[in-house]
């Protein structure tokens, strides 16, 4: 899936759209420069999967690592940014977050080896004549 939007409500529902044919156990790697629009992905793809558009789904910068509930299954969504070590992630419930729901993580690379054998890429980049445009791309790996 491709898609080009000009705001943060058309990110949010370029996800929303994506989100319906999510499947429990899907793991989505958002790649992106600071800035670029992963966590307003996220927040869109959230909102859609929980039902709740307005939803309070902040950036898990911090906490690292937020969980939703759904009727039918948890999201965890990790923000990786300030993980040292691969290893922390064990720390935060990965194994849990693997086992059950659907896992979004914003700065993958830092799983190093970790990173799941199957998974969702999703690459967020800016226009280069306009910063408000953000080029989506999704594929299986």
């Amino acid at each position: 899936m491709e898609a080009i939007t000009y705001s943060e409500e058309e990110t949010a529902q370029a996800a929303a759209d994506f989100a319906v044919d999510l499947k429990e156990k899907s793991v989505l790697l958002l790649h992106g420069n600071l800035g670029a629009g992963k966590t307003v992905f996220a927040r869109g793809l959230i909102r859609a999967l929980t039902g709740n558009p307005n939803l309070e789904v902040p950036s898990p910068t911090f906490t690292l690592a937020q969980t939703y509930e759904t009727n039918n299954l948890q999201i965890w969504h990790f923000d990786l940014y300030r993980l040292k070590d691969p290893e922390e992630i064990y720390e935060l419930g990965w194994e849990d977050a693997l086992a059950e729901g659907i896992v979004l993580v914003e700065w993958p690379e830092r799983l190093g080896s970790l990173k799941p054998a199957r998974y969702l890429d999703i690459a967020i980049t800016t226009g280069e004549n306009d910063d408000q445009q953000r080029n989506i791309e999704i594929v299986r790996v």
